[in-house]
């Protein structure tokens, strides 16, 4: 496996899915993969085809969502010249080009019902005929397919095929997302976090701060591993001081005081005195876990601290003003919390 397809991770969810993946490989029959955005279906479908025995044969993919409907089945199955407007000559389809290797599907669910019972065909008897053919073709394909769609709900809705779902279905690799991945995040963040720094030249790789790390492990990670890449990568490139460990992270790129109000889903506000002076920081809403209000609210402060460091770089200067402190308030607060005698904060 290349270094862009390797498998990072080592919770029991995820190492349980890479396992039936591998043992399922050297199969002759179709898998499905299901999972959310981001959990990496396509990677699943390379160890697949990798670990066959069709391992040097073509590895085909197909996006089924990419292409309008007219198309994907002339994609799918190729066509002959003059089949309609605009086929000036003929073209072999992807299950031709993926013959004795492995076509892999990706956003199955979006087959129009027509190109689903014409891919039942293919799948059952291994025969494609491309449009304006009159005879079919013998073909050697082992179908990956993959969706973050419920199957079974779209088969009782008649928006599947439920014979073509049972042909498919011989095994189901359901991908954990990342929010359950335990230890997980912190492994990939790493992961990511070095291979970046090393693009940058960096002479050694700092690490995270423990309040980022605690940011990063309690985020729900909606887009999963190829949002964290995204959310990784841009933290070590913004970061300008390598000698010290990143200590802000934006999860959400499209985050700007400036940002436009279609992008916020609510008018701007007119301006006035009080929106120069930042909103009050966001409050943990479970207050029936506080035992201990005095703790929670250090805590809390610190959270506070830790965060806007990062996030003006350690300059405490800038960091006063926008947490609305004055220099010798701001030090206090650090003193408090003992970020200035660890040296947290230079």
């Amino acid at each position: 496996m290349d270094r862009e397809v390797q498998f990072i991770g080592q919770s029991s969810a995820f190492l349980d899915a890479v396992e039936r993946a591998s043992r399922a490989a050297p199969m002759r029959r179709p898998v499905l993969v299901i999972g959310e955005r981001g959990t990496g279906k396509e990677l699943i479908a390379e160890r697949l085809h990798r670990l066959s025995t069709r391992w040097q044969e073509p590895l085909v993919t197909m996006n089924c969502a990419a292409l309008p409907e007219t198309l994907i089945e002339a994609e799918l199955f190729g066509h002959e010249a003059g089949a309609f407007t605009g086929a000036t000559r003929a073209r072999a389809g992807r299950f031709e080009e993926a013959n004795g290797g492995t076509l892999f599907l990706d956003e199955l669910g979006t087959l129009s019902m027509g190109a689903q019972e014409r891919l039942l065909r293919a799948v059952e008897y291994g025969e494609v005929a491309r449009i304006g053919a009159n005879k079919p073709i013998t073909v050697d394909v082992r179908i990956v397919a993959a969706t973050n769609e419920n199957l079974p709900r779209m088969a009782e809705e008649g928006r599947f095929r439920p014979d073509l779902l049972d042909r498919l279905s011989f095994e189901v690799i359901t991908l954990p997302p990342l929010r359950v991945r335990e230890g997980d995040v912190a492994v990939l963040a790493d992961y990511y976090g070095r291979r970046m720094a090393a693009e940058l030249g960096w002479p050694a790789w700092p690490g995270f701060a423990a309040h980022v790390s605690e940011q990063m492990d309690k985020y729900a990670w909606p887009g999963n591993v190829r949002e964290l890449r995204n959310v990784v990568e841009r933290a070590v490139y913004r970061w300008d001081d390598p000698g010290r460990a990143i200590g802000h992270i934006q999860f959400d790129p499209f985050e700007s005081p400036w940002r436009p109000a279609a992008l916020m889903g609510a008018p701007v506000p007119a301006r006035s005195a009080a929106v120069d002076r930042p909103a009050p920081a966001a409050v943990a809403s479970d207050f029936d876990a506080v035992a201990d209000l005095r703790s929670a609210v250090d805590a809390h402060e610190r959270a506070i601290l830790e965060h806007h460091l990062g996030r003006n770089r350690y300059n405490q200067r800038q960091t006063a003003k926008a947490l609305g402190l004055t220099y010798d308030q701001l030090r206090h607060c650090l003193r408090k919390h003992g970020l200035l005698e660890r040296g947290e904060v230079a």
